[in-house]
């Protein structure tokens, strides 16, 4: 088992940044982060591998940067020039399966961060 927890949500004014931290218990090999408003399914943004691959939704590219801390079991998501249609809820997602283009979730979910963007 592994437990995620998700930090570093909250508000900022549209054109500002945020970064997310997804803490893991134990190594949570490849992790993928994704967003989900109401309504709506969970949405994937990117991944990132245990060597520090990783790949984008064309929609985030040039503004999300997905990194991670080995030793510290921890993945960031940073998030720039936010614009307010990105407020939602943020989850990372682990043990899935990575490749250069794609990313299939794993069974472990943390519990999720708001962010709220403001215009």
């Amino acid at each position: 088992q592994v437990q995620l927890v998700e930090s570093g949500g909250g508000l900022v004014q549209a054109g500002g940044s945020l970064r997310l931290s997804c803490r893991a218990s134990q190594r949570p090999g490849a992790v993928g982060w994704y967003r989900q408003t109401p309504g709506n399914s969970r949405a994937l943004l990117g991944s990132i591998n245990s060597a520090g691959g990783t790949n984008y939704v064309d929609s985030v590219k040039g503004r999300f940067t997905i990194s991670r801390d080995n030793a510290k079991n921890t993945v960031y998501l940073q998030m720039n020039n936010l614009k307010p249609e990105d407020t939602a809820v943020y989850y990372c997602n682990a043990a899935g399966t990575w490749t250069s283009t794609a990313y299939s979730q794993g069974d472990y979910w943390g519990q999720g961060t708001q962010v709220t963007v403001s215009s």
